[in-house]
């Protein structure tokens, strides 16, 4: 019986066609799969190395006039180095004051720990709302502008 089966070449021709479809429907189900999971956007995408990212490590009210001045120390924890051009500052009564052209500091390298001093008095800032101070107990949001347009706010608490 066996070798009728070797000497018939349509036995054989069965045989591989049904390990051929068992091989297509595998391959079909793990792209399925792969498809599902969202595997391929993460393998074909190009990583973005020239990510701004941009982390208040703390803050700093004063020390001369800490009713009027922040100053923030931030780490780039990005690939690239990000310039600051413009800030607001918001209370919590939604009041704002902005400065829209802005020599913040000096470009902030990647890894590095740069100071950004914000001021909401003889600054040239404009305000809408009320005019306000930083006064202790009170929290305030401050939102940086970078020269590539990337956003980062930060929430800040006056303590002392």
């Amino acid at each position: 019986m066996f070798r009728r089966l070797v000497r018939s070449k349509k036995g054989i021709d069965t045989i591989l066609a049904s390990l051929l479809m068992v091989v297509i429907v595998v391959a079909a189900s793990v792209m399925v799969f792969v498809y599902a999971t969202g595997l391929f956007g993460a393998l074909t995408r190009a990583p973005n190395l020239q990510k701004e990212a941009l982390n208040l490590e703390f803050s700093s009210f004063g020390p001369n006039n800490p009713t009027y001045n922040v100053t923030l120390y931030l780490r780039n924890t990005g690939g690239t180095p990000i310039s600051l051009v413009s800030y607001y500052v918001t209370n919590s009564n939604t009041s704002q004051y902005a400065k829209t052209s802005w020599t913040g500091p000096p470009s902030i390298t990647p890894t590095t720990l740069g100071q950004a001093q914000i001021l909401i008095s003889g600054c040239s800032c404009t305000n809408t709302g009320g005019a306000f101070t930083f006064t202790v107990g009170n929290s305030y949001t401050i939102t940086l502008l970078s020269s590539r347009g990337s956003q980062f706010s930060y929430s800040v608490v006056r303590y002392s």
